[in-house]
């Protein structure tokens, strides 16, 4: 007699997914970490610029001649 029971994970694609997701949970948080720092510093070194008076980009620099 075989008893079939279905469990929550429907394919071995959707297995591997959360398998990858448990190990490489510390990672990604990382990498969000990383990206967020990134993001901040952009904003700081924006506001730097703008407070500096400096613009971006050489169509900014022809538009102050």
């Amino acid at each position: 007699m075989q008893v079939h029971m279905q469990a929550g994970i429907r394919s071995v694609g959707t297995a591997l997914r959360l398998a990858e997701s448990v190990l490489l949970a510390g990672g990604q948080r990382q990498a969000r970490r990383n990206a967020w720092a990134a993001v901040c510093e952009n904003r700081r070194y924006a506001a730097d610029r703008e407070r500096d008076g400096r613009t971006a980009g050489p169509a900014a620099e022809s538009a102050r001649r």
